[in-house]
């Protein structure tokens, strides 16, 4: 393969390990290497309880891994099990990439998710260092220093070559840095068998690809890339472009989308089974949603809604549902969860629900309120005032300071989430 027409920078892929265990190790004056802790989610939310984060040393001695249940913990005197606290590992997440900005400039600098980003110092690192690795261990001891956390770093010639440095071999390496290039990308690579080890090779795309007798990156790299892309589509192409580790992204160029869309989901705490039960989530779930878009001045004009089966249902691969409604131009909360419920009853069979969710798309600035000669139009009037006071009073006092009265039936939710983050619990406080 000839690289010399292809993008040539330093990237740096960041991860604070073990982010969510680490942070609690700190707070509790632990070493985040050392301590033997796993956070755990609660009860009510995930069935049971489901572990978040584990620290190394947990995973090391009882073998845990992340999303084990709580039945899976050993009895175990030394191991410290701990709430999350979404809102403090928001708020060290914050803090952790205000320090990279000490090094590179706040355009150079990608949040990926809470516990990685993405750093191009193609033209910063010579302000702090003799070479990339050297500003590497920098920016770890300087992030050790202010947080104490450990982090890994990948560095690469893009972003996918330092993607795959991270997760394949810094976390595992003992200064936690590893660094790739063109040159010793497929020495490194290619003999890797488990494709699934790969950045964006999940379980089904490997089937797909051991039909084709591709068992390893360097039979990736040798098929032919018109199969692949007759075989799989866009996706074949972009995947013999990462068995010789080439990404031609440009990270400061946005892709518009061109239907945008606003949604919600939420998984349920149990198997709802009751119709009544399922319809309060959806309403739930449609005002929140619909409140959300006339918050940015928007009307849509598509409702969909996803419907996820308990496990114990699945047949055939026959998994849920989802569907779409496309109506006139609307921000009205009942007249959106009217066509929501529309949908749920046309295709719903009595089938035991866990995952409900609602999105609204094609969406439009709203230029003014669409009325009806079929109703009357003060009761339409005062439906839209009612929409914009619940909205007014939410912005000024908390969402949980007022509440439609259906959250009050059996199977709601709404208030039960309200002290959530990302689903789980924020904690009482930042620190």
């Amino acid at each position: 393969m000839n690289y010399q027409d292809e993008p040539h920078g330093v990237f740096f892929m960041i991860d604070n390990k073990s982010f969510y265990a680490s942070v609690e190790s700190v707070q509790r004056g632990l070493n985040p290497l050392k301590s033997i802790l796993v956070v755990m989610s609660e009860q009510e939310n995930t069935n049971g309880g489901l572990i978040l984060a584990t620290s190394p040393n947990a995973k090391k001695i009882f073998h845990i891994s992340n999303v084990d249940r709580r039945y899976d913990l050993p009895d175990d005197p030394r191991l410290i099990v701990v709430p999350p606290r979404m809102n403090l590992y928001i708020s060290k997440s914050l803090l952790i990439n205000h320090i990279f900005t000490h090094f590179v400039a706040e355009e150079d600098l990608y949040p990926y998710s809470i516990d990685e980003s993405i750093l191009d110092v193609t033209h910063s690192w010579k302000l702090f260092g003799s070479s990339p690795l050297e500003v590497a261990k920098l920016i770890q001891r300087t992030v050790r220093k202010k947080t104490g956390l450990y982090t890994s770093i990948g560095i690469g010639e893009n972003p996918l070559q330092a993607k795959l440095a991270l997760d394949i071999y810094a976390k595992k390496a003992h200064n936690l840095i590893f660094q790739v290039t063109y040159e010793t990308f497929t020495k490194k690579f290619w003999s890797i068998s488990q494709l699934t080890s790969f950045w964006s090779i999940g379980k089904k795309t490997e089937t797909r690809l051991n039909h084709l007798g591709i068992y390893t990156l360097a039979d990736l790299a040798h098929t032919n890339p018109f199969k692949l892309k007759k075989e799989m589509g866009i996706i074949g192409t972009q995947l013999f472009a990462l068995s010789w580790g080439i990404d031609r992204s440009q990270l400061n160029e946005q892709t518009p989308t061109k239907n945008s869309s606003i949604g919600n989901s939420q998984i349920l705490p149990r198997d709802y089974l009751k119709q009544s039960e399922i319809e309060v989530v959806i309403k739930e779930i449609g005002q929140q949603v619909a409140s959300r878009i006339r918050h940015i001045h928007k009307t849509t004009a598509c409702v969909h809604l996803g419907i996820g089966f308990s496990l114990s249902s699945i047949e055939n691969n026959y998994s849920g549902f989802s569907h779409e409604l496309k109506i006139l131009p609307t921000d009205n909360s009942q007249l959106l969860i009217t066509q929501l419920l529309f949908i749920f009853r046309n295709f719903w069979q009595g089938e035991p629900i866990r995952r409900i969710s609602v999105s609204y798309s094609r969406l439009s600035p709203k230029r003014g309120d669409q009325l009806t000669f079929f109703e009357d139009t003060n009761i339409q009037l005062k439906k839209i005032e009612f929409d914009s006071l619940i909205d007014q009073i939410r912005d000024k006092f908390g969402t949980k300071t007022i509440m439609y009265a259906n959250s009050l039936q059996k199977g709601g939710t709404f208030i039960q989430r309200q002290n959530l983050v990302g689903g789980h619990n924020g904690g009482n406080s930042f620190e």
